[in-house]
């Protein structure tokens, strides 16, 4: 009996970031049939504002927060790493399957997360009773410096008292001689890019790309910045097979990791 082929079978996928992250997102891939190679472009680094974050965890532990947030797993080695406590009466919302993940695994508490099929910033904001009953709520909203704060924009809209401070930095990581000459010779298929500094790496690492790599972003504002590097992310014909390959990437990737963790 001959077993029907997955999607992505056969297709080498290169990973672009590790940790929680990565592991989630090759796990998916595997499952639709990809072979995946995880190597992390960015990495994350101390944060430029290392004083505010110190003081502003201080004030997490003493209980002057209502809420924090945190829409990416790195959030949670953030706070493992300064010995970060959160209080019992402090109420957590995260975005992403990756942060929550990261969370329980570092022993954090959850208290809410978007339902249904999107786990994004968006429905987050949608279904947060909490922030629309006209109380002022003190929140604690801790993000990348690369991210566009939409969640942290939501909820000062919303007349909230919000503290916003970059728990950490993103910086580029040079890919191994291994897996540059695997992308020359086109032995990685595929390339994951899935935020406009992943963008700016393989732009910066890989300025020769093979015709016949697929360059797969994953949202808007990455596909917007890998056109601008000069990228050959365009959407092609749809019916062209190389096509329907990337978006067999791109919506096996959207099913596990939301966009959130690049916006806030």
């Amino acid at each position: 009996m001959s077993v029907e082929a997955k999607p992505l079978s056969g297709l080498r996928v290169l990973i672009p970031r590790g940790g929680t992250w990565g592991d989630l997102v090759a796990k998916a891939l595997r499952e639709q049939g990809a072979h995946t190679v995880i190597s992390p472009l960015v990495d994350f680094a101390h944060t430029s504002e290392e004083e505010k974050l110190v003081e502003a965890l201080r004030r997490l532990e003493a209980g002057e927060f209502d809420w924090m947030t945190a829409t990416s797993s790195t959030v949670a080695d953030v706070l493992k790493h300064h010995n970060a406590v959160i209080p019992p009466d402090t109420k957590v919302a995260l975005v992403g399957e990756a942060t929550e993940v990261a969370f329980r695994d570092a022993g954090y508490p959850i208290t809410r997360t978007p339902e249904g099929e999107e786990n994004s910033t968006h429905t987050l904001l949608e279904e947060w009773d909490e922030i629309d009953t006209g109380e002022v709520l003190k929140v604690l909203t801790l993000r990348s410096d690369v991210a566009i704060p939409v969640l942290t924009q939501g909820l000062i809209s919303r007349g909230h008292d919000v503290t916003q401070v970059l728990a950490f930095r993103t910086v580029g990581v040079p890919a191994s001689v291994h897996i540059a000459e695997d992308i020359a010779s086109g032995r990685i298929n595929v390339l994951l890019v899935a935020s406009a500094k992943i963008a700016e790496q393989v732009a910066e690492q890989f300025p020769e790309l093979p015709a016949d790599t697929i360059v797969a972003c994953v949202g808007v504002n990455t596909l917007e910045a890998a056109a601008a590097l000069g990228l050959p992310a365009d959407a092609s014909d749809p019916s062209h097979p190389d096509y329907i390959m990337k978006r067999a990437v791109i919506d096996t990737v959207e099913s596990v990791i939301d966009q959130s963790d690049m916006l806030d």
